[in-house]
């Protein structure tokens, strides 16, 4: 299936730094795409040559194969829903949400018409009469994308568009904005910095650093098989053990992290003896039992230890626990059903299956 809009080698420079450096990417019709990295990954700069805002310094951007690489923004039929919203405060609601409409010479009934049609669907009937400032954080929001829809553009661009609302009211909105999505079947190119907008929202995530996409996937595949150290340590939380392979049979490799702390990882090709590997593992994939008690199951990979910090989050205890003085595990274990709280200074044991320890190079 033809994509929807593709990035050809796209590259951006600001003088002497590549904000962008030969990205290529392809967008189906309908998807929900994610940009996600750190500040200054060049994700936000991707979506603004997307959007016409800055004119790649090289590359190609195609949108339904129309090469769009210098096209005017208003030309692209591109929707855009900003951070702070850049709602008109001088203009009504109503004004605020019909002026890509009246940009486009539409007839003044039809304006109408569309204009009370996207009040609908972002569930603020009524309200064509405001101003901005009457509005909360999350009406304006609404408003923003309102604006954005009404002229019913092929892709919808949204750059940190939760950013400014509070934690509630933001993960209120993000699961409207996929229910929205998701029955207009549009395809939105989303940008974000925070992991878990990306993971509940997104069909694919696109990680970016220094200019690149390092890793395109799913959800799941990012969260539970990471490519790299970086996309391990963005993606959710790790604790990370750096040793060298020792051993080597035809189903796993052993890392020596320390002389007692000898962990088993799945084999991955090429691997060899002596050389330097790091084992992620996600908090939440560590059991902890009673020190006397062991492994209720056969766990290759356990280690004793000493709880050092407890801290409750509600749904969930996060452990500290030090197994030797260099190598200290955060451990996540669900509230609910635990059959054993503990507190500083008690002596555990922690452990993983083999799969739950991911060997990056």
């Amino acid at each position: 299936m033809a994509a929807q809009l593709s990035l050809h080698d796209v590259t951006k420079t600001f003088g002497d730094v590549k904000a962008v450096n030969r990205v290529s990417l392809d967008v189906q019709q309908g998807e929900f795409l994610t940009l996600l990295g750190p500040s200054g990954s060049g994700k936000t700069t991707t979506l603004n040559m997307i959007a016409g805002f800055e004119i790649p310094t090289s590359g190609q951007i195609l949108l339904k194969d129309r090469d769009i690489t210098s096209v005017a923004p208003n030309n692209r039929g591109i929707g855009m829903v900003f951070q702070n919203y850049a709602l008109f405060p001088h203009m009504t609601v109503f004004d605020n949400i019909a002026f890509p409409l009246k940009m486009r010479k539409v007839p003044r009934q039809e304006i109408r018409e569309r204009t009370e049609e996207v009040l609908e669907l972002v569930e603020l009937p009524g309200f064509e009469k405001r101003y901005p400032n009457q509005l909360s954080g999350g009406q304006q929001q609404r408003i923003a994308l309102a604006r954005a829809l009404v002229f019913r553009p092929d892709i919808l661009l949204m750059d940190e568009p939760l950013g400014a609302l509070d934690k509630k009211l933001r993960d209120h909105m993000k699961l409207e904005i996929k229910h929205l999505q998701e029955s207009l079947h549009i395809t939105v190119i989303y940008v974000t910095h925070d992991q878990e907008e990306a993971l509940t929202m997104s069909d694919r995530i696109a990680i970016m650093n220094n200019g690149q996409i390092v890793q395109l996937d799913n959800p799941a595949e990012l969260y539970e098989a990471p490519a790299s150290l970086f996309v391990a340590d963005f993606i959710g939380e790790s604790n990370f053990l750096e040793g060298n392979i020792s051993e080597i049979d035809k189903e796993k490799a052993c890392v020596e992290v320390t002389q007692d702390i000898k962990v088993w990882v799945e084999k991955l090709p090429d691997l060899q003896l002596g050389k330097k590997l790091t084992v992620a593992v996600r908090p939440e994939k560590i059991q902890v039992f009673p020190d006397k008690n062991g492994p209720g199951e056969r766990i290759i990979n356990f280690f004793p230890g000493q709880v050092e910090e407890v801290i409750y989050v509600g749904e969930a205890n996060v452990y500290r626990v030090r197994l030797h003085p260099d190598v200290v595990l955060k451990v996540k274990v669900q509230s609910a059903g635990t059959m054993h709280r503990y507190r500083r200074g008690d002596k555990v044991v922690v452990g993983w299956h083999v799969p739950h320890g991911l060997p990056l190079k």
